[in-house]
């Protein structure tokens, strides 16, 4: 067990070996529940759930692999395009 305190600002430091074994980083929010006696810190992320089938497109691809430089020229691409049509 690992014990800390409130500030007298409010704030608790969340102890750096909690942080790691969760891998948090500095700038993360929490929502924060009451659970009567405790609270309970939900971290927020940053995308929304989902799902393996939402996610499982490409797995079927029978293409010719692509290398590092195939993937950074598409992103440059893509990039190219979306600033164009600003």
């Amino acid at each position: 067990m690992v014990t800390t305190h409130l500030s007298s600002k409010g704030q608790i430091v969340i102890p750096s070996s909690i942080c790691k074994s969760h891998r948090w980083r500095p700038g993360l929010e929490f929502i924060i529940e009451n659970a009567g006696e405790s609270i309970i810190l939900k971290p927020i992320r940053p995308f929304a759930a989902t799902s393996f089938s939402q996610v499982s497109g490409c797995l079927n691809y029978k293409g010719r692999r692509k290398s590092l430089a195939d993937m950074d020229k598409g992103i440059k691409k893509g990039a190219k395009a979306s600033d164009d049509s600003r």
